[in-house]
């Protein structure tokens, strides 16, 4: 697949935390780098989620908008990088592993190809 967004990221959003996934590029040409992270939902905790992935320069996220726990993330984020709110089905269909803990990383893969239709990012 081709890469459309170099530096971005993926969320699995819970009740209390937040996992984030960066996907970044590696130190040669082609190579990939990647870097998972747990955050609070709190205001703190989102205000230094926002940081740490301004930080690696990540400008696209994308996120499950299942249930209602992606709202307040949503929230805190929309002012820092454009979130992609994604069904869990599109997800499913990227290829790869799709155990629990590669879930973040799916979700990093789907915005870095651009896989979603279009609608779903939320700016």
């Amino acid at each position: 697949m081709e890469v459309v967004y170099a530096c971005c990221a993926g969320l699995d959003v819970h009740k209390a935390t937040v996992v984030a996934c960066v996907r970044v590029p590696g130190p040669r040409p082609g190579e990939r780098r990647g870097e998972t992270k747990t955050f609070a939902t709190t205001t703190g905790g989102l205000a230094e989620l926002g940081d740490w992935l301004r930080g690696h320069g990540v400008t696209e996220v994308a996120m499950e908008s299942t249930g209602v726990y992606w709202r307040p993330v949503y929230a805190g984020l929309e002012t820092r990088v454009r979130v992609m709110l994604v069904n869990a089905r599109h997800v499913k269909m990227v290829p790869g592993r799709k155990t629990e803990p590669h879930r973040v990383s799916r979700r990093a893969r789907y915005v870095r190809t651009a896989t979603a239709p279009e609608a779903t990012w939320r700016s």
